[in-house]
């Protein structure tokens, strides 16, 4: 007998259509660390502190990176 056009319980085909696929994760990659490298990343900080930062024009992000390297070398 040849295979019918449309199965015989639409609902169990639809729901065999969305189940979710199996991936197989792939394995992290650990990169090494490059000395003296910048990292972009979010951070939340006051708005009176990021005005005070940005009042001096750009580079206000270094000048945000000086500060917090020096208050980590004080903290050492």
């Amino acid at each position: 007998m040849a295979t019918p056009r449309r199965p015989s319980n639409p609902k169990d085909a639809a729901e065999a259509l969305f189940k979710p696929a199996k991936k197989v994760a792939a394995p992290a990659v650990e990169r090494p660390a490059i000395p003296n490298t910048k990292e972009l990343v979010s951070l939340k900080i006051d708005s009176d502190v990021l005005a005070h930062f940005q009042a001096d024009g750009p580079g206000w992000q270094e000048r945000i990176n000086d500060t917090l390297r020096a208050a980590v070398n004080v903290a050492s």
